[in-house]
């Protein structure tokens, strides 16, 4: 038994709206791997430039906004050979590109649908509830910047409301004095 962890075996993440599971015999001669935490702004070029070094490159299927069809942060890399999907995997996952640690894991292979990100908002559900404020992906999750315009929404109606009643009690005290 070795106490070194393997880095080519599939990760343990399981995809609730996929009906496969992770001990998918597919996955043991897939060429396909899926590229997550990316920055909002990287481009085909650059994945290319940096997947190719393990192999060659059949296609990369970009992760895009159900609404806007931009990029968000997700991509499928597929090689010609499981093997260079595994070499990808090893040498590849938990490198820096854009200023954003990238993960990769092997995947099944991809089918039409899948380059949409499955948020409300149209991007990743990941982005969703993402508490710190990253430019890279965006700025605030969508349910944080939901929150801060609600919040701010209210202090402005507070505020609104209280002058109001400065103005009017001001009317009133003018009122009283002219009589």
């Amino acid at each position: 038994m070795s106490i070194l962890q393997r880095l080519d075996t599939p990760s343990t993440y399981v995809d609730r709206y996929s009906r496969r599971s992770n001990k998918d015999p597919s996955l043991n001669n897939s060429s396909t791997l899926y590229v997550g935490n990316l920055s909002f702004y990287t481009t085909e070029e650059q994945i290319y430039e940096l997947f190719s070094k393990c192999g060659e490159v059949k296609r990369i299927i970009m992760g895009l906004d159900r609404f806007s069809k931009t990029y968000c942060g997700f991509c499928f890399v597929e090689y010609y050979s499981h093997e260079h999907a595994l070499d990808c995997m090893k040498f590849i996952n938990g490198t820096k590109l854009d200023d954003r640690v990238i993960r990769t894991d092997i995947d099944p292979g991809f089918t039409e649908g899948r380059q949409y990100g499955r948020g409300r908002s149209g991007g990743q559900v990941r982005d969703e509830y993402r508490t710190e404020y990253d430019p890279g992906r965006g700025g605030w999750g969508h349910r944080r910047a939901e929150e801060e315009r609600q919040r701010n929404s209210q202090k402005q109606d507070s505020q609104s409301s209280s002058t109001l009643s400065e103005s009017l009690q001001q009317n009133k005290t003018d009122s009283l004095e002219n009589s």
